[in-house]
Formats: C-alpha cells, structure tokens, sequence
C-alpha cells in the first residue's frame, strides 16, 4: 500500500506545498492531517500561482480526493473563499471533509489577538487566525465540529454552551472584548458561509479504508514542520497541534497507518518567522531574503535568514523518521560569496538543546565551497555545478538518510529526481 508522508524538518516554510503538488500526479488521495488556516503552501503549476492555507496541495489533480482530516481546526469562510479561488482557475474540485474536524471561529480569531497584544513583547508571534484557542476548545471539550453544521439544531445547542463558558472569561481577561453576536447569529452565518462545501462534510475513514484496500496511493501532507511541533518543537513558540508523521494516520482518519515514505522536506538554508531561535541568523540578510521571496505565506511577514542548520534539519529528520529527504530553494544560493553550513553548536546545554535556550548557543560552521551559475535549467543532478552537487552530498552526509529529491526552482518541471 502505497503510502507517502510529506512532512517539514525545519520551523515551516520549507517548500512541502510543492513538493506534495509534484507527487499528487500520481496520488488517489491527498490528505491534510493537522493545522488550518494558520499557514500556507505556495503552489505553481498549470493553473496559476496559489498559496493554499487549508486545501490540501493534491487538489490541482483531477484524479485525486482532497481530504481535509480530523485532526484539522477549519476556518469555515477562508475555506469557501479558498475553494472558490481554485474552481475560478478552473480546477475540478473533488473533496471529502472530516465531521470530526475542528471549526474555528472568528471568535478565536479575535481571542487568538487579543492574547498576543495582552502579552505584548512576550508574544508568541501568532498569524492570529485562532488557531490555539480552537485547538484549545477542542482540549477542554467546548469545541464545534464541522459534522454538525448538518445537524443545525445540536450545532445551535453547542454554541450556546461554548458562549456560556467562554465569554464570562474572555470579558474578564480582556476588558477591550465587546464581541457580542448570539448563538443564533453564529450559527446563521455559519450555514450560509459553508453552504459552498457541507455536501462534501462525511467520515473521511470510510473513503480512505476503500481506496487503501484497491492499493491506491495515499499522499499525506503536513503543515509547518519538527521545529514547530507542540511537543517536541521550540516551545513554547509551537503551533498548536503535532506536525510529525506519527500523527499523520490519526490526524488522517487512519490510526493505523504504516506509511512506505516519509519524506522530510527541507531548505537549503535556514528560514524562519514568528517568535523563536535562529541560531545560525545571518548578519546582513535583507537581499539574501528579497532574492529569495522568503516572506509569511499568511501574514506576508518577512522571515528570519541563516546558514543551512545541520544540528536542527538532523533533529527534525529523526523526530520525523524520515526515510528520505526533499531539499528546496538550492537555486537561491547561486552566486552567495559566504557559503556554510553549521554542523554543531558550542555553549552550554549544546548537547541537547531545548528551546528556548537556557544559555546562549554559537553555531560551528564548516565553509563550503559556492557555485555561481545559474542552475534553474538542470534537471540532472550531475548538470548541476561541482559545488552545488559537493553541497548536496555533504548534506545528506550530515543527515544520514538520502537526498533523493532537489528542488532548482518553483515550477514541477524544476526537480530533480536522484
């Protein structure tokens, strides 16, 4: 069975979107297991340029199920728009959504930011999307379903009660909140937002147990990545929910999931954005940053640069067990004079690590020689130049598992397969 799990080995942003939207051509299913509206992939093929924040990568395939899982927070009007914006393009829209799935309110928005401007300069550098609040509700057992957006009258029965709990709190903490629409608002404009997809609202188990049993091709896709996991990643500067391939059967509709592949996609630098550690931060990083278009696909802020971080990208791969590694963006170090990788850190706790740090942390760097052709036209790995190839190499070295896919640009053709 087929199976394939594409997941981030860094903090995020590392080029999953593209990644999945290359293996979805041959995928019956492509399934979001965790997340929401809280980040997006880049995605550049026949139809356009789209940043997808909660429609799986795989929905450009007219072959393939789009499966929004459980394990998913879905913010219902982002969805409709998201989806609209696909079928604009011209994309045929085939979708199964989890009843089981989490809905996140504009209400959650509007806690989500009223937390971080309350914490100020302690923020934890959220999009503000309500992301944490809706996971947070779905904890403490007053969270609402998507399933029962059919069953309006139990959905008007839980507003009421998560209303009840909620606001007496959030008016107390926040003496700002004026937010006072009822449950019978709520919950009116919730059946008119999602009036574009409750058709397709259905236990997402029971498609992907068929497909599984045809030996069809499951593709998994991840949001964020190790880094920004909510137990294991730099906490508490995390999201909300647990980005690792462990989670991806349960957060699937799949408990049992033993996937084949699980391909950790990393950058060939270091990016980041929002709250947290970069240890190996570039001094000067405002072109390295332009030329490289590394902006928040959500709130378009501008990411954190550094040198390629081996000690991290490694501690990613083993909380992922990957069996294989996607690299990106290696085109963007055409032509940097400084080229190297951190292969250690130096301080105190460098052995292990937990962040945020206890004590200041040094990256140990090794140069690496630099290439300064253009290498967006190879297709080969042996057409790329000498150092670009060293580069890989020394990589995948450092990793202990292969390389097996690079990424010279954005476009499908722009891989290459090793």
């Amino acid at each position: 069975m087929p199976s394939i799990v594409v997941v981030g080995a860094n903090w995020g942003d590392e080029g999953k979107g593209r990644i999945v939207d290359f293996l979805a051509e041959n995928a019956s299913a492509s399934i979001r297991f965790q997340g929401g509206n809280n980040a997006g992939h880049t995605v550049v093929n026949e139809f356009g340029t789209f940043k997808l924040h909660q429609l799986p990568s795989g929905i450009f395939n007219p072959d393939c199920i789009a499966v929004l899982g459980p394990g998913m927070v879905i913010s219902p009007g982002a969805l409709s728009e998201e989806i609209a914006e696909v079928k604009a393009a011209g994309v045929e829209v085939k979708l199964c959504i989890s009843d089981r799935a989490t809905l996140c309110l504009p209400l959650h928005a509007l806690e989500d930011t009223l937390e971080e401007v309350r914490l100020g300069d302690a923020a934890y550098g959220s999009t503000r999307q309500g992301i944490a609040p809706a996971y947070g509700d779905r904890v403490m057992k007053k969270g609402i379903l998507v399933g029962w957006l059919n069953q309006p009258e139990v959905l008007l029965e839980r507003i009421q009660f998560m209303l009840d709990w909620k606001m007496p709190q959030l008016k107390a903490l926040y003496p700002s909140c004026d937010y006072s629409q009822t449950a019978e608002q709520i919950t009116q404009w919730l059946l008119d937002v999602t009036a574009p997809w409750r058709a397709f609202i259905c236990n997402v188990t029971e498609p992907l147990k068929a497909l599984q049993k045809q030996d069809a091709n499951l593709l998994f896709e991840a949001q964020l990545g190790a880094g920004r996991d909510l137990v294991y990643g730099e906490y508490p500067y995390t999201t909300s929910s647990n980005v690792t391939a462990a989670y991806a059967g349960i957060g699937s509709g799949l408990p049992a999931l033993r996937p084949e592949r699980v391909i950790a996609v990393a950058k060939s630098f270091s990016s980041s954005v929002g709250t947290g550690t970069l240890v190996t931060a570039m001094a000067e990083q405002d072109n390295f940053r332009e030329s490289a278009n590394e902006y928040g696909a959500v709130t378009g802020r501008p990411r954190d640069m550094g040198y390629f971080d081996a000690v991290a990208t490694r501690n990613g791969v083993e909380l992922q067990a990957a069996t294989e590694i996607a690299l990106t963006k290696i085109d963007c170090l055409s032509g940097m004079k400084d080229l190297k990788i951190c292969v250690g850190y130096a301080g105190d706790h460098s052995e292990n690590p937990i962040w945020p740090q206890t004590a200041a942390l040094t990256p140990i760097y090794e140069s690496m020689p630099a290439w300064d052709e253009d290498i967006t036209g190879c297709r080969t790995f042996d057409s790329l130049p000498a150092a670009a190839q060293h580069y890989v190499e020394r990589i995948e070295a450092l990793m202990g598992i292969p390389v097996s896919m690079v990424s010279v640009g954005p476009e499908r053709e722009q891989m290459i397969i090793r």
